[in-house]
């Protein structure tokens, strides 16, 4: 799968690209399919973070919104992009047929007029969700024709206003099911400002440039760092995928069971998540999430937490901040907390 999406971004750069669009990076792959442990199955969604940097003369800002949102039983940061020109007048100095967007007249600019990011994926000067991800999807498209290691693989566009979804077969291969989701890197940090569909929390009139916080490539980077010390054959990975169908009807969420294992892997020593200590460690995830239920208490993996591996970068934000409790509504809705 991942290589199939490089084949297809490589295609993208040497046919489509285009100096006024975002320049697509590297897919990086995220989520439970590519972890390890996805509780679908064979309906597993492969899914693989695109991240975006801004083209010659623009610069991206990121504004923090005043509201979170609640994403299951995950409180989330929504974050707007707004796009900027930049000054590139001593650059432009080497490049003579080159303007700068910022200094430049109305009368150069119209002249040079084309595709422009600002008016192509932008709502005002506000980098939308829904523009990038319909773009996203048509690059797809015009991309697999020029492919001929694709030419037995059938594509099928699935419908998505926050990514670009598809599926893929051959007449030798299960379907894939893949999301290539948009998104935007907090400076060098393994944290994304993402397109990532909250629509089923939050109301039909969140705008489509809210943009998520998301800590999914710090997350892949964790458990990667987990698969290279755990002990041969370990069932963390299982343990992860059985709690996650074990409370599936609850009300509780996978990324809620995935905190909590995330917790766990680095509260117990790594050696005790062998094979035969299964039922165990099952055990122990169920412990751990009641005592959590009772306190009303889940702290987030990431924010304030000094025990992470040192190869997982994050904003100076994420390592000064106070914990975040992931089931602060529990304490403000009695009603959700008996529910749980």
């Amino acid at each position: 799968v991942k290589e199939l999406v490089d084949n297809l971004l490589c295609a993208f750069q040497k046919h489509f690209a285009s100096a006024s669009f975002p320049v697509l990076q590297p897919a990086i792959a995220v989520g439970s399919a590519f972890e390890g442990w996805s509780p679908c199955g064979d309906h597993a969604v492969y899914r693989l973070l695109v991240p975006l940097k801004p083209p010659h003369g623009y610069r991206f800002q990121m504004n923090l919104c005043k509201t979170e949102q609640k994403l299951g039983y995950k409180q989330v940061r929504n974050f707007h992009i707004c796009v900027e020109h930049e000054c590139t007048c001593r650059k432009e100095q080497l490049c003579e047929n080159e303007l700068c967007f910022l200094h430049c007249t109305e009368e150069e600019l119209r002249q040079n007029q084309g595709p422009r990011l600002l008016s192509s994926l932008c709502t005002g000067s506000y980098l939308d969700v829904h523009k990038g991800a319909f773009w996203l999807q048509r690059l797809v498209k015009a991309c697999w024709p020029t492919l001929p290691q694709l030419a037995n693989w059938h594509l099928e566009m699935l419908p998505s206003r926050h990514s670009c979804r598809f599926q893929v077969t051959s007449d030798n291969e299960e379907p894939w099911n893949i999301e290539l989701l948009l998104g935007v890197q907090q400076g060098n940090s393994d944290i994304f400002l993402s397109s990532m569909d909250t629509t089923s929390a939050a109301s039909a009139s969140t705008p489509s440039t809210m943009w998520v916080e998301s800590c999914a490539v710090a997350e892949m980077k964790f458990f990667m760092h987990v698969a290279r010390l755990v002990p041969h054959g370990s069932c963390h990975l299982k343990c992860l995928c059985i709690a996650s169908l074990m409370f599936s009807d609850t009300g509780l969420s996978e990324y809620t069971i995935k905190t909590v294992v995330m917790h766990l892997l680095t509260i117990m020593p790594l050696s005790c998540w062998c094979s035969g200590d299964l039922l165990l460690r099952l055990h122990d995830i169920m412990r751990y999430l009641h005592y959590c239920m009772e306190e009303k208490h889940l702290n987030h993996f990431f924010f304030g937490n000094e025990t992470l591996p040192d190869d997982i970068i994050l904003p100076l934000g994420f390592q000064k901040a106070q914990l975040l409790n992931l089931f602060q509504h529990l304490v403000q809705d009695p009603a959700a907390y008996a529910k749980a």
